[in-house]
């Protein structure tokens, strides 16, 4: 049997497709370096793809760019129908990561006699990227999820109170989101965990045949369980860092706040965003005491994440809750305990705009 020639040396073959390896490797790695710069602004996901660029480039010796003769070669500029259906910015990073990965293994199994030293590299590279890439992706959905909710102006919180009842339940939320309700945060004190879970299931395949943003109440379990958007924690919840661990860096998690302080923790925290309330006297939190519209000039003028206005807030109060300085606002019965959820869902985003 024929011995396969690998030494770029005695065989021109070889160093052609080792320059062309490496061209494609750092070039994938670039895309993906740029994206976590400027779409994700992570350095700390940055530095280790701009050092395995540099230690490929110091390794792509002049012997294989000299071998190279693109007007020679049969596949130059062949594409591919599947390179037109990256519509987003995870197909891209998916798409390039891949490219890397296949480019470094041709790398490691050509360079392997004839240049140890690269193939190494390429070995060690491409292990290192399969890690990373999995951390850029997780970065990539906490971007988008981040992206969604900035957009968002209206959370429709589903407490069912007295009137519990499933059906209803499913038929209020369904209807705000075809109303344009792109946040829905499920929040049940009362009931089986059997119950809670039947109920977030249906509701997060609801919202995610809406595109929009499903957030459970309290119970991370619950939340992982149904592969929600993210958790809602109060002030006697578990700590934010310790929700983080479970959760992992890709989901959201938000903080209710009743003070300036307990915003100021949040944010430092790293909560991606707060409820901010109760501006108003409000049943489904008849023990607290509303905040005021003070409370909410002081979110407006502290807070460095999105916020949601909350408590007692309905189209009547909406006007004033605005010109304290709110954005977005969170409600419960405005939708919940209405007749027609459609209607009142459109006048509160009508309101918001």
């Amino acid at each position: 049997m024929e011995s396969m020639p690998v030494a770029p040396s005695t065989d021109s073959r070889v160093a052609r497709l080792i320059d062309a390896n490496l061209d494609r490797a750092r070039e994938g790695l670039r895309v993906i370096e740029d994206w976590c710069r400027f779409g994700l602004d992570r350095q700390d996901l940055v530095v280790p793809l701009k050092d395995w660029r540099q230690q490929l480039g110091q390794l792509h010796d002049d012997a294989y760019r000299q071998a190279r003769s693109t007007a020679t070669d049969a596949a130059a500029g062949l594409g591919h129908p599947a390179q037109d259906n990256r519509s987003d910015s995870v197909a891209i990073v998916k798409a390039n990561a891949s490219r890397v990965q296949e480019a470094l293994r041709v790398i490691e199994e050509f360079a392997r006699t004839g240049d140890a030293v690269l193939a190494r590299t390429a070995a060690a590279v491409r292990y290192a990227l399969y890690d990373h890439e999995v951390r850029i992706l997780e970065a990539c959905g906490h971007n988008r999820r981040q992206q969604q909710l900035a957009d968002a102006k209206l959370c429709l919180i589903t407490d069912p109170g007295a009137d519990d009842n499933p059906d209803r339940l499913m038929h209020n939320v369904k209807a705000a989101l075809e109303s344009g309700v792109t946040l829905v945060q499920y929040r049940r004190k009362h009931g089986s965990d059997g119950l809670r879970l039947q109920e977030a299931q249906q509701l997060a395949q609801l919202c995610r045949a809406h595109n929009a943003l499903f957030i459970v109440n309290d119970r991370i379990d619950l939340a992982l369980l149904v592969n929600a958007d993210g958790v809602h924690l109060g002030q006697e919840d578990l700590p934010q860092h310790e929700a983080r661990r479970l959760l992992g860096n890709e989901k959201l998690i938000g903080r209710s706040t009743h003070a300036l302080a307990q915003l100021e923790a949040a944010q430092q925290e790293g909560a991606d965003y707060a409820g901010v309330g109760p501006v108003f006297a409000t049943a489904t939190k008849a023990d607290r005491q509303p905040a005021g519209l003070n409370w909410v000039k002081e979110a407006c003028a502290a807070a460095r994440i999105p916020w949601f206005a909350i408590g007692g807030i309905t189209a009547t109060t909406l006007p004033r809750v605005r010109e304290a300085g709110a954005q977005r606002v969170a409600v419960v019965s405005a939708i919940m305990a209405s007749e027609d959820p459609a209607s009142a869902s459109r006048q509160l985003l009508d309101l918001l705009t």
